[in-house]
């Protein structure tokens, strides 16, 4: 039997208990996690592989490169530029799953205010196969009008995003 790794949730933004939650994975054969980390910590590669992500800066310098702590704004899904943290980051190694968090918020009145968790798991397996899994859950009224689109704009867009990660790990 095989057991997989699961991303570790804070309380506030534990699956089912916010607005909007989704979860999208992939498991392919071909490119490693260092491969797919590069590809998904360097914010300069976003917009080469995944249109639904603009505007990326970094307002207290740093970056493009994402690191634990590291302060960066990106628009995506129509919203204006979201305020984002990196709140987690473990690279990939042998036996150790990549983990990748940032939370994002928009302030404003309560029919703009937005407050989100995106989680990301990266993990080599056994025969040459990688594990990206994405989740992520979305706290206030804009997230609560997004889940209720359908079909699902941010189930179909974080698929794009795992979809286009790949295809630039693989090159």
């Amino acid at each position: 039997m095989t057991t997989q790794n699961a991303i570790e949730w804070p309380e506030k933004y534990l699956p089912g208990t916010g607005d909007n939650f989704v979860s999208n994975e992939v498991i392919v054969q071909g490119p490693t996690a260092a491969a797919v980390w590069h590809h998904l910590t360097d914010t300069s590669e976003w917009e080469g592989y995944y249109d639904n992500v603009a505007d990326i800066s970094f307002p207290q310098g740093g970056g493009p490169e994402l690191k634990d702590g590291l302060v960066f704004s990106f628009g995506t899904f129509g919203f204006p530029p979201l305020d984002a943290r990196v709140v987690r980051f473990q690279a990939p190694a042998e036996g150790v799953p990549g983990r990748l968090s940032w939370t994002a918020r928009q302030d404003g009145t309560p029919e703009e205010r937005l407050d989100v968790l995106h989680a990301w798991l990266v993990e080599d397996l056994p025969g040459g196969r990688v594990r990206i899994l994405t989740q992520e859950t979305q706290i206030g009224q804009p997230a609560a009008a997004l889940a209720a689109e359908r079909p699902n704009p941010m189930l179909n867009g974080h698929q794009a995003w795992l979809d286009g990660l790949v295809r630039a790990a693989a090159q």
